[in-house]
């Protein structure tokens, strides 16, 4: 009966997040090590089955697109979770609200004085050719002043153990649920763990989400009512859409639900009558958001909801035109919006970055795509990237052209040695590469989950953790580490 034994364990070539060394974990991960090294591997192979039942019985599914058709799958989910400590954490979650303060100081300032252009700190030409810059949204004063109120910030570690800021998803950041619902099976698998209290709670997101739409509303003396608005149950993030609704006791609503009135206010269609929304916490992409201001095609969204945004009437997250700074050209610039909005050094790191809009850049990375990821500026969910050194020469010629014709549409960054943590293949924990989104609740104050959705790569050596293409996700545990108990479980490891 094999066990699993961590000085098999091979993390010789990356940055591991639970082992410093083959039989060593980290202080923070010892007891968790310990407790696995106990198991057998048919008592892994038992937690694991315990694990996919549960989220067939919890109903926890997601959706993939696959030559024209709409696949629900079971959520892919890895039982070991993910340690990071937690005074490592504090100094992230620093980071992060730094991050999303000055970015929307940046979106407000664009629709508004467009300082950050005049003052030469951002290129003209990156906001001329921005594809997510809404003219429509120019003027108008969302409350508190916030654009982008539900961030997710994609965090990387590199192989000496930097945590980087890779992309910052501003637009429709989905995921949350997972994170909530990881944690909700991770208690069932290995509920052991759970009882030292080390590891901290991740279920006040939903509380959090509700107080600061709550926040925003139009009436602030009345008990608003918020309606969570989906494009409906073909969209790929359905399963949140309804989770969060429902988690938060609110209506899930779609656009053919929701009128605005003469009176510029949106209404609700229900059974005893038209209801009065004073917020909308919508899934629904900007261009199909109202018919009247975007996309005249759109049957999602909701005639002369713009009207009433505007009008002061309902309050709207994230806010139009938030996708301005969703753009991974942007994103290069966000260290130096950070010294200019708030005078302050940033705290989080940016990927080293080169933009192909600039022809000593442009001319590096066609010099060197076979070493470099290259990116589309707006794409999401790792489709139309290259990555260089897996790519073929054919490929490489292809964006070659593309990176000629449209250079302000591409950056490039260099292939990042990407952290990896013990994930269950054949029976025991082998290592594989993982990213961590977080998300950042921006109202009155800023909150950041205590941790986040923790991505991985399912297949051997693969850099894709995207669940669209195979990837799944992790529990991630932020662990006060008492040094005494935690010397103790590594040892004992």
């Amino acid at each position: 009966m094999s066990q699993v034994n961590w000085n098999n364990y091979a993390c010789r070539d990356f940055y591991d997040e639970l082992m410093a060394a083959p039989g060593q974990p980290r202080e923070s991960a010892g007891e968790l090590c310990n407790m696995l090294a106990r198991f057998s591997a048919e008592e892994l192979a038992e937690r694991k089955t315990a694990a996919e039942i549960a989220i067939r019985t919890m109903g926890i599914t997601f959706t993939v697109y696959s030559e024209g058709a709409m696949i629900d799958r079971a959520w892919p989910f890895d039982i070991v979770p993910r340690i990071i400590p937690a005074n490592e954490w504090r100094k992230t979650e620093a980071g992060l609200k730094q991050r999303v303060q000055a970015l929307n100081l940046f979106i407000d300032d664009l629709y508004h004085d467009q300082k950050v252009i005049k003052d030469k700190v951002l290129p003209a030409e990156v906001l001329a050719q921005s594809v997510n810059f809404r003219p429509q949204c120019v003027g108008i004063n969302p409350p508190h002043g916030v654009w982008a109120h539900v961030c997710g910030s994609d965090l990387v570690r590199d192989g000496d153990g930097t945590l980087f800021v890779l992309e910052d998803n501003l637009r429709i950041p989905s995921g949350v649920s997972y994170m909530l619902e990881n944690r909700n099976v991770t208690k069932r698998v290995l509920p052991e763990l759970f009882a030292s209290g080390k590891i901290l709670p991740v279920d006040d997101y939903v509380a959090q989400l509700y107080d600061m739409l709550a926040s925003m509303s139009p009436r602030p003396g009345d008990d608003p009512q918020i309606v969570v608005l989906t494009p409906g149950i073909y969209n790929s993030a359905y399963f949140e859409h309804a989770y969060l609704a429902q988690q938060m006791g609110v209506e899930l609503v779609q656009g053919s639900d929701l009128l605005v009135d003469d009176d510029d206010v949106v209404y609700m269609r229900t059974v005893e009558g038209m209801r009065r929304v004073d917020v909308i916490y919508r899934r629904v992409d900007d261009e199909f958001l109202d018919p009247e201001a975007f996309n005249p095609e759109s049957m999602l969204g909701v005639a002369g909801l713009m009207r009433a945004w505007r009008a002061g009437k309902v309050a709207l997250a994230n806010a139009p035109g938030a996708g301005v700074a969703d753009d991974k050209v942007v994103y290069a610039f966000v260290p130096a919006l950070i010294r200019y909005y708030l005078d302050q050094e940033p705290l989080l790191p940016n990927v080293p970055s080169y933009l192909c809009m600039f022809e000593d850049d442009r001319r590096y990375v066609l010099d060197h795509l076979d070493e470099l990821v290259v990116k589309p500026a707006n794409e999401s969910g790792g489709y139309g990237m290259l990555i260089g050194p897996r790519s073929t020469k054919e490929t490489r010629d292809e964006f070659a052209q593309l990176i000629k014709a449209n250079p302000r549409n591409y950056m490039a960054q260099p292939t990042l040695a990407l952290s990896t943590t013990p994930t269950l293949a054949n029976g025991l924990p082998q290592p594989r590469h993982v990213d961590l989104r977080p998300f950042i609740l921006s109202g009155p104050e800023i909150h950041v989950t205590t941790g986040g959705l923790t991505r991985v790569a399912l297949i051997e050596g693969s850099l894709v953790v995207n669940s669209s293409q195979g990837g799944g996700s992790k529990d991630t545990w932020i662990v006060e580490t008492d040094d005494k108990a935690a010397a103790a479980a590594v040892k004992g490891a």
